[in-house]
């Protein structure tokens, strides 16, 4: 019973990533060119999220400093702190929504991107976040679940959004790390050439 329940996730998740590919592929890209021109022109890449999205924020900010899968110089990128485990972060009613906009008012300039990551597109410091780097007029990527939330519809013409139509938090965070690893080995490419996947 258990094992079958293990297989399970396992089938689910791969379900879930096949059905996906096709319709991120684009999104993913636009993304991918957007952190490519900031880096390439001297900016840098804030990442913020919200409970497990901010250990995907870390990941992914450690990825761009230090190495994905070949050496190359640094990328700039900065995980904002998160600042503790608030139980309702991925939510409207998180504990201190102003977390992430702080940061971003203090360290974003015109030319940055903020990548900002909710699986439920609802996180109220997320959102805060986003409008603080409109105000610096820095491009919003936004990995997002669901249909998008608050953070979605919050979106000007000018961001990328990639959203996981999926409500289940745990095979959205799955498919955002996929893509952010996609996002990682596509700068790589386009600064390094390519190489075999």
């Amino acid at each position: 019973m258990l094992e079958q329940r293990i297989q399970q996730h396992f089938i689910d998740s791969a379900d879930l990533n096949y059905q996906i590919g096709p319709l991120l592929s684009k999104p993913v890209s636009q993304a991918m060119q957007a952190l490519l021109a900031c880096v390439t022109s001297g900016g840098k890449i804030l990442v913020c999220g919200s409970g497990v999205s901010a250990l995907l924020a870390a990941q992914f900010a450690a990825h761009f400093i230090g190495r994905f899968e070949r050496d190359r110089p640094e990328l700039a990128a900065i995980a904002l702190d998160a600042a503790g485990a608030d139980p309702l972060a991925d939510t409207p009613d998180g504990t201190d929504l102003d977390r992430f906009a702080r940061q971003v008012r203090a360290l974003g300039q015109a030319g940055d991107v903020l990548l900002a990551i909710s699986a439920s597109g609802q996180a109220a410091a997320v959102l805060a976040a986003t409008e603080a780097a409109h105000a610096r007029e820095m491009t919003v990527v936004a990995l997002l679940g669901g249909n998008g939330g608050a953070v979605g519809r919050a979106l000007r013409d000018t961001d990328v959004q990639v959203c996981v139509p999926h409500d289940r938090a745990a095979r959205v965070h799955e498919v955002h790390l996929l893509t952010l690893h996609c996002l990682c080995d596509g700068v790589d490419a386009q600064l390094l050439g390519e190489q075999e996947a």
